[in-house]
């Protein structure tokens, strides 16, 4: 498992400027997969704290069913605008939900504010990280998997 805090220590320069724009907005694009195996977008927040990136929902939405039953995800940062000030960062890996009322409770209490009771909570397992930027006329591609140097690839 890879948490947020992996991340920032394996690729601090990376991780500054994803977690920037996933700060940027409060909004942001969640895809989980359906019962058949399809794909679906959902909006979500995420939030940092402590070492963990995480994502919440209200109780018995879509997206906590379908994240309990297959927890892979894939999570796209706001886009912002046309210009892509900023890059554009998306996620994926394995959201482990959080079930204890102790965890729960601590979680809520760091939020500057507590969300609606019941809900359910998710702790981000990062297994990508991609952040892509134009500089000039190229396309710039940063990619981050646990254990392996960041690759950059330039794009025209």
């Amino acid at each position: 498992m890879a948490t947020w805090q992996d991340f920032e220590q394996q690729a601090p320069e990376l991780a500054a400027l994803v977690r920037a724009r996933f700060e940027a907005n409060k909004h942001h694009v969640l895809a989980t997969l359906r019962k058949d195996g399809s794909p679906r977008v959902s909006g979500t927040e995420a939030d940092f704290v402590g070492a963990d990136l995480w994502i919440g929902s209200m109780y018995g939405a879509v997206k906590a069913r379908d994240l309990q039953r297959d927890d892979r995800f894939a999570l796209h940062a706001h886009p912002a605008d046309e210009t892509m000030a900023g890059g554009d960062s998306k996620l994926a890996g394995r959201a482990v939900e959080v079930t204890d009322e102790s965890e729960l409770a601590a979680f809520a209490a760091d939020l500057p504010e507590p969300p609606p009771t019941p809900f359910h909570l998710f702790r981000l397992d990062l297994r990508q990280v991609v952040h892509t930027t134009l500089e000039g006329e190229a396309l710039w591609v940063l990619n981050w998997h646990p254990g392996r140097p960041v690759e950059r690839t330039q794009l025209h």
